[in-house]
């Protein structure tokens, strides 16, 4: 049997609402991805200057860096409830709302850079965790907001949640190719 990093996950390891971000993902190994995505987000947000990270496509939308602050904290989250799920945690975990999240979080005190480095980080360490992982640890699910979720399927969704997150960003706020 292929390794649980290379096939996507059953649309019974996570709610239907984050089969947008599955989607997203490629085929191939979860884990390579996490780390090239990363370097491909790390060069383009190291293109962005501060005052871009101010930029907003719509009245009422997020800026560049609460996009940022927002990929950084649900890297924290969604990689959190991998670690535990994966270590046999049966307990259930809370879920979060994202806009009140970085309506407190006052990312737009904070510069671009620090925000991209933050992000990076996160990243670096769910990649980690997720390379370290036995094969029987990815299949193991866990309660999150009111819900079953397997390990792999948070894989696979903070893949497609950044892929999504920095696809909005070419297109909606600096008018790239996605």
């Amino acid at each position: 049997m292929d390794h649980p990093a290379r096939q996507h996950p059953d649309p019974s390891e996570y709610l239907a609402y984050y089969g947008r971000y599955v989607s997203l993902v490629p085929e191939g190994d979860v884990r390579l991805l996490l780390e090239q995505q990363l370097e491909r987000t790390l060069a383009f947000l190291h293109g962005l200057t501060e005052r871009e990270g101010d930029l907003r496509y719509e009245q009422g939308k997020w800026s560049v860096k609460e996009v940022v602050g927002h990929m950084a904290d649900s890297e924290r989250i969604f990689g959190y409830r991998a670690l535990r799920f994966a270590r046999g945690d049966g307990n259930p975990l809370p879920g979060f709302e994202q806009d009140d999240y970085v309506a407190a979080a006052g990312f737009g005190r904070c510069l671009l850079r620090d925000l991209t480095t933050e992000f990076e980080h996160s990243r670096r360490a769910n990649a980690l965790l997720f390379r370290q992982l036995e094969d029987e640890a990815w299949l193991r699910r866990g309660n999150a907001n009111g819900a079953e979720v397997s390990v792999r399927a948070l894989a696979y969704i903070l893949a497609g949640h950044e892929q999504h997150h920095v696809g909005v960003l070419r297109s909606r706020y600096l008018a790239q190719p996605a």
